[in-house]
């Protein structure tokens, strides 16, 4: 099993990658806009989870984790050319809603701020 800061440099990579590959090779149009936020690996290299987020919110979220799904077989295969580990983790896709939930307490500070 690899120690928790070869988890976390991996987990680094995977993001890295991931990111290169949805900006540069990925055609599906409703992967367009899409970012990685995190991505968590667990112990064992089994499952590799990736949270994303979009500009648009979560009005997309199931288009896109429904893109990202199809794409799957083709990440990890990119991936797995790009990163040289023993086992390739399976990859699970999940939205993320902090950029919303940061963007949604932002505007309610500021219109704080014009109150007072």
């Amino acid at each position: 099993m690899p120690s928790k800061l070869r988890l976390e440099r991996i987990a680094d990579r995977f993001r890295q990658e991931l990111s290169e590959l949805l900006l540069l090779k990925v055609a599906d149009p409703r992967l367009h806009h899409v970012f990685v936020t995190d991505v968590k690996i667990d112990r064992e290299l089994a499952f590799a989870d990736i949270y994303v987020s979009a500009l648009e919110g979560s009005e997309r979220s199931a288009e896109i984790l429904s893109g990202l799904e199809s794409a799957s077989g083709f990440l990890r295969r990119e991936l797995a050319a790009r990163i040289d580990l023993r086992v390739m983790p399976r990859l699970r896709f999940h939205w993320d809603p902090t950029p919303e939930n940061a963007d949604r307490i932002e505007r309610l500070l500021a219109s704080l701020r014009k109150q007072s």
